[in-house]
């Protein structure tokens, strides 16, 4: 990659050390805009379209007109993935964000403002290898978020909070609970593996709809695998074989510890390998271009 690397500012690609935002940016006085997080396998973007439907949705959510069409993005960053891949195809993964604009500090909305407009690429770190071989800790902490959580937000100072407090605890990830059922994790979804049957969170304002959530449902559809949407209690989590949080960049990973008590027997169970095998296979299909 390049020693500065070269990100995408309101039009133009410039070196990152020359990228500047004014502090009156909206986004950086109240947090005013929304975000994706796409990862790029061998130069190929990952599910684009449903990353991109994901944020015409939370741009929709804030009342905030997407700047680019759909063409427009994939032009965009498959442009940055090109100018950060130093002449090979490395895996990145590709952060934007898209904020009101620039505007006198006023809560209220200001009036012909112009969104600004930021995305970078960097390289996609490997998924440990002890993610495999022993598994990840997490905990349970309450849900102290807004209500509005299918929102991908910049307002991540609550999940910010309950992730270092897992952090403090010696875990990977916070599992949060609201009203007795599991939502989400601090940055991840949430499955967990019953008698043979996947069970994650149904859609709904409590949680971001993953992208890397839906592919798992389909792979099970398409596999054989039960599956279904459905409530999980914390006494449901507690009672699991297998439970699972999954993002973008982290993929699948299998939490062998919550709370400080064992889940299963303690190791990755036969469900997490099957499944994360699946996706390891979509990902090389992908870089083979089959996938969108």
């Amino acid at each position: 990659m390049p020693d500065s690397p070269i990100v995408y500012l309101n039009g133009k690609f410039l070196p990152l050390d020359q990228a500047c935002v004014p502090v009156l940016d909206r986004g950086f006085i109240f947090g005013d805009g929304v975000y994706e997080v796409i990862p790029a396998y061998g130069g190929k973007l990952f599910r684009l379209a449903e990353h991109l439907l994901r944020l015409d949705h939370s741009l929709d959510g804030v009342r905030t007109a997407n700047p680019l069409t759909h063409a427009a993005w994939e032009k965009t960053l498959v442009d940055l993935i090109g100018k950060n891949a130093g002449g090979g195809n490395t895996d990145q993964y590709i952060y934007l964000q898209v904020t009101r604009g620039v505007a006198k500090r006023d809560h209220a909305f200001p009036k012909g403002v112009t969104p600004t407009v930021f995305a970078m690429s960097n390289p996609l770190p490997p998924i440990p290898e002890s993610y495999a071989a022993q598994g990840i800790a997490a905990v349970t902490l309450d849900d102290i978020r807004w209500k509005y959580c299918h929102i991908k937000a910049i307002t991540l100072l609550p999940n910010i909070l309950l992730r270092q407090e897992a952090v403090d605890k010696g875990a990977t990830e916070a599992i949060l609970v609201r009203d007795g059922e599991v939502t989400e994790g601090a940055a991840s979804n949430v499955f967990i593996v019953k008698n043979n049957t996947v069970i994650t969170p149904p859609k709904s304002p409590r949680l971001l709809p993953g992208i890397t959530r839906d592919l798992i449902l389909e792979l099970a559809a398409q596999h054989g695998i039960a599956w279904r949407e459905a409530a999980i209690s914390e006494r449901a989590l507690r009672e699991a074989d297998e439970v699972w949080l999954t993002s973008s960049t982290k993929e699948i990973m299998p939490v062998t510890r919550l709370d400080d008590a064992r889940v299963g027997n303690g190791k990755p169970g036969p469900m997490w390998q099957r499944m994360t095998t699946l996706f390891q296979d979509y990902k090389r299909t992908l870089r083979g271009g089959s996938h969108a």
